[in-house]
């Protein structure tokens, strides 16, 4: 989860990357950082990810992730929890990389309303990141975070 600074105060965005793709699979903003921001950020990545029961889903110790709230929503949807070491940033290197990227990309600055602040973070991840941007490593085979989801799911069924 990370914070953006708007004049109405701060949005709060959490999203879900599966680390394989790196796509951003799940998200959510709102005014407030409750359990009910990073379940509803579960919830999309569990819709739009095609999260199989048994997933792993990683992330730090804070209270949303070890409310009853967030770990009532993993059962119920048959995922696993995976935390990382406290105090340990290199535990959720990817997530801090897109933190990083995002704020780049669209600047770190102080957005007049909490709605220009989504609609460019929604224009970033949907726009660009998911479906423009090329994972420079040739691992990868320089394809975009969607690209190389669609091509892993095409192998699968070949």
């Amino acid at each position: 989860m990370t914070f953006l600074p708007t004049a109405e105060g701060w949005l709060y965005l959490a999203c879900w990357l599966d680390l394989d793709t790196r796509k951003v699979v799940g998200y959510a903003m709102a005014d407030h950082h409750r359990a009910s921001l990073v379940v509803d950020a579960l919830k999309m990545a569990h819709g739009r990810g095609d999260l199989q029961p048994g997933c792993i889903t990683h992330s730090d110790r804070g209270s949303e992730y070890t409310s009853a709230e967030f770990r009532s929503e993993m059962s119920k949807l048959g995922l696993r929890q995976s935390c990382g070491r406290t105090g340990s940033c290199f535990d959720k290197a990817a997530a801090e990389s897109f933190w990083a990227l995002l704020k780049e990309e669209i600047g770190t600055r102080t957005w007049a309303d909490r709605a220009t602040a989504r609609a460019e973070v929604f224009a970033f991840t949907e726009t660009f990141y998911n479906r423009r941007r090329l994972r420079k490593h040739k691992v990868f085979g320089y394809l975009t975070p969607a690209e190389t989801r669609q091509y892993q799911q095409h192998a699968l069924t070949a």
